[in-house]
């Protein structure tokens, strides 16, 4: 009988003794992926991964990764699909699209993309938490469904792309006309963490926002009134730019710390409200404005014609739409809602959506627009 007891408590120490192996050995994996993990910041998470490139790409010595980054919102989904699809049509090179959306759309384009013609395009899908906006922009309670947390994605693209040296970023109301690597190669000034099309310098420059006033200057996007704007010495006339399309050097843009750059302006202005009360167009613009002032490269105009959605109206002579490398609708008035100026052009690289809501979306558009 004591036999039997000593037996037993052996057996009773052996199992402690196992547990507390694996509970130290549980700890020790957690606290590895706690450490593998600690590089991926709140909000961006990888959802889909990149397929290897086509042979066709690597036989022919174009194997080298152009990275594009876009963001796809739900109700903004065909234009990112269209402006993917004419890039992916117009170049041999090994293009590769970071698409940056929300967890609720993941779904949805994950079936546009692989139930259609894009099914072969190369793309990564990360899922973008808006927790990661927490302090540092001011939502109106009241009008909550305005706030769109994509537009700041691209703020972010040293986490989005972190093994890139060299980036594009592109709006989702664009459509390009030519080879993305042309635009990719533009040439960074030594320091520059980023090249933007000026607003003055551009073939569609100074262009009356409707009741935002001349916003094509420092002066039309931030508040002069702010003693905080005033000690930054920016003369008020200087040229503003676009940041709908750029190309980022993200080895500056690390060195640089630009993306915490950004999230100080954006939290400053929560508190002492930055920003012009004129402004019409993107809240993205400002922080950029003031980071990136006398700092940036420019990239070649005809890479970012713009205003096409400023009104209904053709603006440009369809010669001009047609040598243009990157048309950009921005503005009010948006190409898949049919009244904006050259939508036809949009339509052409338009894929349909195979589960159809996108269709609806167009339709509530049109009649948005028509009020």
């Amino acid at each position: 009988m004591t036999l039997r007891k000593v037996n037993i408590s052996i057996l009773i120490v052996a199992v402690v003794i196992f547990l507390l192996v694996i509970h130290h050995n549980f700890l020790s994996l957690s606290d590895f992926l706690r450490r593998e993990l600690s590089g991926i910041p709140l909000g961006l998470q990888p959802i889909d991964f990149i397929p290897a490139a086509p042979q066709s790409l690597t036989d022919e010595g174009n194997d080298k990764e152009i990275s594009v980054v876009i963001a796809a919102s739900d109700e903004r989904l065909g234009g990112a699909i269209a402006a993917m699809n004419s890039i992916y049509q117009h170049t041999r090179s090994n293009v590769v699209f970071h698409i940056v959306t929300l967890n609720d759309t993941v779904d949805h384009l994950r079936m546009w993309l692989r139930s259609t013609s894009l099914k072969n395009m190369r793309y990564r899908i990360l899922d973008f938490d808006p927790r990661v906006l927490e302090g540092k922009v001011q939502v109106d309670p009241q009008k909550a469904d305005t706030f769109k947390p994509l537009t700041f994605a691209r703020f972010y693209l040293p986490n989005l792309v972190p093994h890139a040296e060299k980036v594009i970023y592109v709006d989702d109301d664009v459509i390009v006309q030519d080879d993305i690597v042309e635009l990719y190669n533009t040439p960074l000034k030594p320091g520059h963490a980023a090249a933007f099309s000026d607003d003055c310098d551009s073939t569609s420059s100074k262009v009356a926002v409707r009741g935002a006033g001349n916003q094509y200057n420092y002066i039309g996007f931030l508040d002069y009134k702010k003693e905080t704007i005033r000690k930054l010495a920016m003369k008020a006339n200087t040229c503003s730019f676009n940041p709908g399309v750029f190309v980022a050097n993200l080895t500056e843009w690390k060195l640089q710390n630009i993306t915490k750059q950004l999230e100080k302006w954006m939290a400053l202005n929560v508190v002492e409200e930055l920003y012009s009360k004129t402004l019409a167009g993107s809240v993205t613009t400002p922080p950029l404005l003031i980071v990136f002032y006398k700092q940036h490269s420019s990239i070649d105009p005809m890479w970012n014609v713009r205003h096409l959605g400023s009104s209904a109206g053709k603006r440009y002579s369809l010669q001009f739409v047609k040598a243009a490398k990157l048309l950009h609708w921005n503005g009010h008035f948006k190409p898949w809602g049919r009244t904006a100026s050259y939508a036809e052009v949009w339509e052409k690289w338009y894929v349909p959506d195979p589960t159809g809501k996108f269709n609806l979306i167009r339709r509530h558009s049109e009649a948005y627009e028509a009020k």
